[in-house]
């Protein structure tokens, strides 16, 4: 009888590693939509993930078309009468130290793509509200879970989300999850018709990435294993 390691092929080692290798956060998309069969394959993939008690707490309200520009109007709208954070899950209370050094470095490599200074706060501010414009995907991905599952529920919806993003990596589809988004939960809520019982956690905008713009040119850093990883012998 052949051992697990024994079936196992390292060519998908290598398919795995590629995906997780190239796959990045995509913030200029080009207008062509995304087919409808395509979208299906993605979600057929990542319908795979695992979840606690196999719960499956995830639900996607995906936008098409039209549905797109008017939810991009809505929170646009929205943020200029008042940029109010109202999101269902709470965030981060802050980021100190090596969590803040990783922010400020993910950032600054963000500006340094698009030609902004670090102390240009004006344009700076005007990029992150390019999160609103949905970077001009032709989709989103709204994830919800159910509330009453609480911060599990939330952990089971972000293995689905590593799933969705690496199924349309495959496919050529680029992805950005966006937690800003969620900060307009109550207008995502009401557009989308969204029941009360279900947390927004974040948007997957996605779709074919303009290649030519620069701001999809830069890669962020990962942690060595060193760093992540604590062994336990004894």
């Amino acid at each position: 009888m052949q051992s697990v390691r024994d079936r196992i092929d390292d060519r998908s080692t290598d398919v795995l590693r590629d995906l997780l290798a190239t796959r990045w956060s995509c913030r200029a998309f080009l207008p062509s939509p995304v087919p409808r069969s395509e979208i299906e394959v993605i979600l057929d993939l990542a319908r795979r993930t695992p979840s606690w008690c196999n719960t499956q707490p995830w639900h996607l309200h995906i936008t098409e078309g039209a549905a797109t520009d008017r939810l991009r109007v809505a929170m646009q709208e929205q943020v200029a009468a008042g940029p109010t954070s109202t999101p269902d899950v709470e965030f981060p209370r802050a980021y100190d130290g090596v969590f803040r050094d990783r922010r400020r470095e993910s950032g600054w490599q963000l500006y340094e793509s698009l030609g902004i200074a670090r102390d240009d706060r004006a344009a700076s501010a005007r990029q992150t509200l390019r999160n609103f414009d949905l970077f001009d995907a032709p989709h989103v991905a709204i994830l919800t879970t159910e509330a009453a599952l609480g911060p599990y529920g939330a952990v089971d919806c972000g293995l689905f989300v590593e799933s969705f993003l690496l199924a349309a990596h495959s496919r050529g589809v680029a992805t950005i999850p966006q937690a800003a988004l969620a900060t307009q939960a109550p207008t995502i809520r009401t557009h989308l018709d969204i029941p009360a019982e279900r947390h927004v956690l974040l948007g997957i905008s996605f779709g074919y990435a303009d290649l030519d713009h620069p701001v999809n040119g830069y890669r962020t850093n990962r942690q060595e294993l060193t760093d992540m990883t604590t062994f336990v012998e004894s």
